[in-house]
């Protein structure tokens, strides 16, 4: 048994195989408003609907949904049955830059620290979201295994959290129009040449497009090479695809990453409902760790450049 829980919400897309490998037994379950007003407890395995019907109601211009952050009660009961039992809490929440989430931890801890003198509570702002948040609890809970304690394990993240990529493309920006990051214009002439998004995170935690492809065999091209020139111990490491109603694409993708990157091991997985309700479809990416995210995305920026000039000379 461990001396202390890790408890991720429901922005990490781990999945129930996942979790049981890593000894996730509890998460904090997110609010989704569907676009008639119903409200439903998030899940992470696919239990309100499957994810094709849930991306095909967003394309284009069709369905938005909405999502709120797990409610204190629901945090609070989490968290106190662990404490209950002897066992003391870590929590690792989706980037407080896109979510109260972290905040709201954070009340909950106060309280039961002083209700629990005797046990420990520390909540990490991970800075990221959907499976660059996976990846972040995976490590943590390697490091565990290993016997840190919580305190080193909860170091250990938050001096890793930079160090998470993610590069890939997004081809569906009539949704982007919906939630404000595109101008319809834009978008129009967009989809009509097949233009490719490739983002990573900034300094902050929030995705930055740093690159634009058209079509996607040259956007998973560049993305390859970007992923190349940033990673750091491939062989060392598990590296993921993520996708949003992307299937193929994302084991044409993987199947780059294998040949060229060779990690330690390739996870294939879905982005959930909670991420994917802003996501929306037509994402495909690759997370992985690599070289510390510079300040606003200046070497990264440049570096795609150089890729975009070599990829357009080809």
């Amino acid at each position: 048994m461990y001396q202390f829980e890790i408890i991720p919400d429901t922005a990490c897309d781990l999945t129930a195989e996942l979790r049981e490998r890593f000894g996730i037994r509890d998460y904090l379950r997110g609010i989704m408003y569907y676009p008639d007003g119903r409200e439903v407890q998030l899940s992470l395995d696919w239990e309100l609907m499957s994810a094709k019907e849930y991306y095909d109601s967003m394309k284009g211009r069709k369905a938005l949904y909405t999502t709120a952050t797990p409610p204190l009660g629901d945090i609070y009961e989490i968290f106190e049955k662990h404490l209950k039992e002897g066992r003391d809490v870590l929590s690792i929440s989706l980037s407080g830059g896109l979510s109260a989430s972290y905040a709201n931890t954070e009340k909950v801890a106060e309280d039961l620290r002083t209700k629990y003198p005797d046990r420990k509570i520390i909540c990490v702002d991970s800075m990221r979201y959907s499976t660059s948040l996976a990846l972040l609890v995976i490590e943590a809970c390697i490091k565990r295994e290993e016997g840190k304690s919580i305190e080193e394990v909860a170091d250990y993240i938050n001096e890793i959290r930079h160090t998470v990529h993610q590069i890939g493309s997004m081809d569906d920006l009539f949704f982007l129009v919906k939630t404000g990051r595109v101008t319809n214009f834009k978008a129009f002439f967009g989809q009509m040449i097949g233009l490719n998004l490739l983002a990573d995170f900034n300094h902050n935690g929030m995705a930055e497009v740093i690159g634009k492809c058209k079509g996607q065999r040259d956007a998973f091209d560049a993305a390859v090479d970007y992923m190349e020139k940033t990673i750091e111990n491939p062989l060392d490491q598990i590296v993921f695809v993520a996708y949003t109603n992307r299937d193929a694409a994302a084991r044409l993708l993987a199947d780059k990453i294998r040949e060229r990157i060779k990690p330690k091991e390739l996870i294939v997985n879905t982005v959930g409902m909670a991420c994917g309700a802003t996501i929306g479809p037509g994402m495909c990416a690759t997370f992985y760790r690599g070289k510390p995210i510079s300040e606003n995305l200046a070497e990264e920026k440049a570096l795609m450049d150089q890729i975009m000039a070599s990829i357009q000379q080809k």
